[in-house]
């Protein structure tokens, strides 16, 4: 009988293969490389940026929506009389109010029309004309109203915000030229009237404030 050979040796049952190398690691370990999950970290940023976004979308959307609801519903009248001004009652004076309230009824989707001329002394006085309706967008408006003036006289520059005062929506005041020289314009628009003035002899800066007068004398909600 042959000899028998030497005794085989133990290795020990090999350890179940693994598709992670998370399994090379101890968990137990406090110094073992944690697990990192970048495309889930990635994932909650963009759904918190979302709707960060959503949010803010919904408090403009609600803010516009306020402001529509508190100003379309405004309402003109025109008075006597406003500071140092004193309406017109002459044919001239009227004639030329008609025409103000017809050519920006051309120009701007309005409900109502109004048109006045008023006077200070013989070398002062404002062309006022105005209108009531519901305004989607008073920025854009009171720009194609002021068109209104630029296909007459030219266009009008320098305009720069000014104080539109308690009732808010957007003021403006610029220059644009005349045979007569430089005549102011000022205008003011909100989501329920829109108005513009024609200051001759005056600077802007001397017309805002009585823009802004006639604004309060005129307009209420």
């Amino acid at each position: 009988m042959p000899e028998p050979g030497p005794n085989p040796i133990d290795i020990g049952t090999p350890p179940p293969a693994s598709s992670s190398d998370d399994d090379l690691f101890d968990h137990d370990d406090p110094e073992a490389p944690a697990k990192v999950k970048p495309r889930g970290r990635v994932r909650r940023v963009v759904i918190s940026v979302l709707l960060l976004l959503a949010l803010v979308a919904v408090a403009m959307l609600a803010f516009t929506s306020w402001r529509i609801i508190a100003q379309r519903h405004a309402k003109l009248e025109i008075q006597p009389s406003v500071g140092p001004l004193s309406l017109d009652y002459s044919q001239d004076g009227a004639r030329t109010a008609d025409y103000l309230r017809t050519a920006l009824a051309a120009e701007v989707d309005l409900d109502h029309t109004y048109g006045a001329v008023y006077n200070e002394s013989p070398d002062k006085n404002v062309l006022f004309l105005a209108g009531t309706g519901l305004i989607w967008t008073p920025g854009k408006d009171l720009d194609a109203a002021m068109n209104l003036i630029s296909d007459d006289e030219g266009a009008v520059t320098n305009l720069k915000d000014v104080d539109a005062g308690p009732l808010d929506g957007t003021m403006r005041c610029g220059i644009t030229k005349s045979a007569d020289g430089d005549l102011t314009v000022c205008g003011w628009a909100d989501h329920g009237s829109l108005a513009l003035a024609m200051f001759n002899n005056r600077t802007p800066e001397d017309a805002a404030p009585l823009m802004l007068a006639l604004r309060n004398a005129t307009e209420t909600r």
